[in-house]
């Protein structure tokens, strides 16, 4: 994954000015083991602003930049994370039954871009994904989706299990695509107010949010290979969604 210029900051006291100044920040590396008053400063900041961070050895921090970096450095975001709450109530306020893609895990830049592409095209309110273990929505992202990302919101929260009974009890139905579900797609009700879950490329979705789904559907299959790329997958069960919504409509 390439990283611009324009994509990192260093420093510990840059990274406090621009969390002050609003940047939006993808994710912060801390040098394993630094404490001095101002990189207490910011360990208190990231906290308060719930920006994602971990600690990492300092070689990979150097692989980074080789400038001098004490022991910080941030990615800025190419987006502008957006309010789930608000997503919703302004998807109802306008009479539209909400459509959201819940990520979990999925990690690769072009996977995302992908989905991210798919979901403006065929319509959805927005893509939520999670604070840690997500990809890093970069230049690279942004790319991939063809400016999708310029248009579609993104929401990131720290926790998908509460997201999911948020989503839940706001009348959203979440419906899991899982290669190993008994239910087809084409079977499934996939009308009204709607979450699809969709898994990382490693594994799927993890269980323990499958078991909290109202669904869950696979996508028929004819060949010899069992799965698809998630990026495809989605796009199969997004159009699905959209098909039936039409066929209510008509």
């Amino acid at each position: 994954m390439s990283i611009s210029k324009a994509e990192v900051i260093f420093g510990t006291r840059a990274i406090i000015e621009a969390i002050q100044a609003g940047k939006e920040l993808e994710k912060v590396l801390l040098q394993k083991g630094v404490r001095n008053e101002l990189s207490g400063e910011l360990l208190s900041l990231l906290k308060e602003r719930q920006v994602p961070f971990s600690t990492v050895p300092i070689e990979k921090l150097n692989k980074i930049t080789r400038k001098n970096h004490q022991g910080s450095i941030a990615f800025l975001s190419a987006v502008i994370y957006a309010s789930l709450d608000n997503i919703i109530n302004e998807a109802y306020s306008k009479g539209q039954e909400p459509l959201l893609i819940l990520l979990d895990r999925v990690t690769d830049v072009r996977n995302f871009g992908a989905i991210a592409r798919s979901a403006e095209c065929l319509g959805a309110h927005a893509l939520l994904i999670p604070s840690k273990g997500s990809a890093r929505i970069s230049g690279d992202a942004v790319k991939a989706s063809a400016g999708a990302l310029h248009h579609i919101p993104v929401c990131r929260e720290d926790n998908l299990k509460s997201t999911i009974e948020y989503l839940q009890s706001s009348g959203i139905r979440v419906v899991a695509c899982s290669e190993k579900a008994e239910t087809l797609t084409n079977e499934a009700d996939m009308t009204g107010p709607l979450a699809l879950l969709i898994g990382s490329e490693e594994d799927g979705v993890s269980p323990a949010y499958l078991k909290m789904t109202d669904a869950q559907v696979s996508i028929p299959m004819r060949g010899k290979i069992a799965s698809l790329n998630v990026s495809v997958a989605t796009s199969i069960c997004l159009y699905e969604v959209v098909r039936q919504r039409n066929s209510v409509k008509n």
